[in-house]
This record gives C-alpha cells, structure tokens and sequence, in this order.
C-alpha cells in the first residue's frame, strides 16, 4: 500500500511539473488552491455520507477519492509524503496525547 500511495504521489508532482492534456490533475492544479480545497470538502462530506450509510465499497471509493485530492493538495503545497510520515511517527512517540477539554470562559 505504501508504494501505491507514493507512486500515485509521483504521477501527480509529474503532472503538476508537467501538465498534459485531458487529465484530472493537470486541470486541478491549472484551476488552483480553491477548486482543490472544494474539491477536498467535496471528498470528505461523501466519504462521511458513504460511511454513515454503512456501504462499504462505496466508502472505499470515497476514501479514495479523498486520499487523491488530499495527495493534490500536497503537492501544491509542496508537502511530501515523507512529511507526514515524519509527523506521524512523531506523534507516535507521544504517550497520553489525549487532548485535554476545551474551557470555555464564560466572559467571552
């Protein structure tokens, strides 16, 4: 799985180097940041549809689709999957990282 997601990485930063016609991504990053964070929010509010309505295979695709803008926006920012795996693992070294109630102060 780890290939799949860096190889998919790959296409996508060769893309953004590289736009070619008709494809998906090349039209993402033409159109810029907004349609990519749409396009994002989109992903994410049917994954959570897909899931809540317990449908598995429609849930993968959906994930998937999210995955895939989610590594789009990556590239655009210029983040690579060695930065999350970096956050990642450094947050897998934390112990009690439960976060602590929010304390709303009722002045404001």
């Amino acid at each position: 799985m780890k290939d799949a997601f860096k190889d998919l990485y790959s296409t996508i930063i060769k893309r953004k180097g590289e736009p070619m016609e008709g494809s998906y991504t090349s039209y993402l990053f033409k159109e810029g940041l907004d349609k990519i964070l749409k396009k994002c929010g989109e992903e994410c509010a049917e994954t959570i549809i897909a899931a809540k309505n317990g449908n598995k295979t429609e849930t993968v695709e959906e994930i998937s689709d999210l995955f895939y803008h989610i590594l789009v926006l990556m590239a655009q920012q210029d983040i690579g999957p060695e930065d999350i795996e970096a956050e990642l693992s450094r947050r897998a070294q934390k112990i009690g990282n439960l976060k602590k109630a929010h304390q709303s102060d009722p002045e404001s």
